[in-house]
């Protein structure tokens, strides 16, 4: 059990920098974006053909970061120049993705990273386990990750993104060139989704054309799930919040397999998971709307 959970919570760190990724773009765009699935594999890809031919894992970490960058680009262009729908600008960009990916990884479908170095290799070397030394590498990459989103969202640059998001007419009436600030967006959420791919494939030891389908349920699932659970106002809370959701939303996933769910049921349990964590404010709200009728008729 205790192994179980270890692994949960190392599996949970990594995807939580793809959770921080749908957060930027679903909660501080407004933005619903499906590219994050084709780009989750493309860092995957990147880093697995690097690793493969005997590179440093971490300049390919750093490069899955900027190939996942690269497409959140090509969404925003799709979608504030060529003026197509975010929802579908997303869409396209995933479904050119698929093919890039397999051209990436060199025409396979699959990449083994067996008995390569990667990211974790050092500490696995100093006698670690792999989960510790995944959890080690998933907090250091975490506080780095959300130490710089704390700084870029307190920058000029950081507040005409979140002012985009929140009032797009306003934004614009301040001077705000509003196409570029979703382009940076969508740049800086795909690039931190391509940077967990990478991480991903090399604690999975493959990288797979697949891995991708249904990563932003479940971001959006570890997202709701630890907004729910932890709240808060400010943008450091908020962010701890989403690595903790992504963190029991794994340990919920590794836990009811173990209780002998069939592996070909979780997307099902993720799909549920999600509508009921949707669910939820809402009937706190209606909870909180009662208890004031209640009140004032007294």
């Amino acid at each position: 059990m205790t192994n179980i959970l270890l692994g949960a919570i190392a599996f949970g760190l990594l995807w939580a920098i793809m959770t921080i990724g749908v957060f930027i773009t679903y909660r501080i765009l407004d933005i619903a974006d499906l590219s994050v699935e084709g780009s989750i594999v493309l860092g995957a890809s990147v880093a697995a053909i690097i690793i493969q031919q005997d590179k440093d894992p971490f300049v390919a970490s750093i490069l899955a970061l900027l190939a996942g960058a690269s497409a959140g680009i090509i969404t925003g262009i799709l979608h504030t120049k060529l003026k197509i729908p975010a929802l579908l600008s997303g869409i396209l960009c995933m479904i050119a993705l698929y093919s890039i990916n397999i051209r990436v990884m060199g025409g396979s479908a699959n990449i083994p990273l067996l008995r390569k170095q990667t990211v974790f290799t050092p500490l696995m070397d100093m006698g670690l386990s792999r989960n510790v030394s995944t959890i080690i590498v998933g907090l250091i990459v975490g506080i780095l990750v959300i130490g710089f989103m704390r700084w870029f969202f307190s920058t000029e640059l950081g507040y005409a993104v979140r002012a985009t998001g929140n009032n797009i007419r306003m934004a614009k009436a301040q001077g705000i060139n509003t196409d570029n600030a979703k382009i940076l967006g969508l740049a800086i959420s795909n690039g931190l989704v391509g940077l967990s791919g990478a991480l991903i494939a090399q604690f999975l030891s493959f990288s797979d054309v697949q891995m991708g389908v249904g990563a932003i349920v479940i971001g959006l699932a570890s997202l709701i799930i630890g907004e729910v659970l932890f709240g808060g106002t400010s943008l450091i809370i908020k962010f701890v919040s989403l690595v903790l959701g992504a963190i029991i939303y794994r340990a919920i996933i590794a836990l009811v397999l173990a209780a002998g769910m069939p592996p070909t049921d979780l997307k099902l349990f993720t799909a549920i998971t999600v509508a009921v964590a949707l669910y939820i404010p809402h009937v706190k709200e209606a909870m909180t709307a009662k208890r004031k009728r209640g009140q004032v008729s007294c």
